[in-house]
């Protein structure tokens, strides 16, 4: 899957979260009526509330896990916190959604306050069922080495968007002229 027109490998979510790998299902990501495409943007108050998440495959007794990362925190400039991890469902039947999992770390909705973030969904293929626990803290996540731990292999999807603090209307105040 990984080319230099990937947009994974243009936004350096290939590299930066994860290593290359190929597409196995399909995987869809929806805040409302927006659906997340690669390197599309989202404002803070899209993302309020956690997204609908659908997951492909064929097979009900195949399994998933689906983590949502930023690899920009707590600044694209300095991301000390790299990655952060925003959200993480494990047990999700093939061909249900995230809803039909069990959400092991809750939602934390994106609130970037400096720079554009990038915003990863990854999901990856579990050994069985109840195989997958969560991490100790959100901060200093890491994907590639949770899935390693995991023996979760390469992704069979992911899909990313950026998000940037909204700007306030109407600035501020002009001062009065003399």
């Amino acid at each position: 899957m990984a080319n230099d027109r990937d947009p994974l490998v243009v936004g350096r979510i290939i590299g930066d979260v994860l290593n290359s790998f190929q597409r196995k299902i399909s995987l869809r990501v929806t805040y409302g009526n927006k659906v997340v495409t690669n390197g599309c943007e989202l404002k803070p108050s899209q993302v309020v509330n956690h997204p609908r998440v659908e997951i492909g495959g064929e097979e009900l007794r195949t399994f998933y896990t689906l983590v949502m990362v930023d690899p920009d925190a707590p600044s694209p400039s300095d991301p000390n916190l790299r990655e952060y991890l925003h959200w993480m469902v494990t047990d999700i039947p093939a061909t249900t959604g995230a809803n039909f999992g069990h959400d092991i770390v809750p939602y934390e909705s994106p609130r970037p306050t400096i720079g554009i973030h990038r915003f990863v969904f990854a999901l990856f293929q579990q050994a069985g069922r109840q195989t997958v626990y969560a991490p100790t803290c959100r901060q200093n996540f890491n994907t590639k080495d949770f899935a390693e731990l995991y023996n979760l292999g390469s992704p069979v999807a992911a899909v990313y968007f950026n998000c940037q603090r909204e700007t306030r209307s109407g600035g501020r105040p002009m001062p009065p002229s003399n």
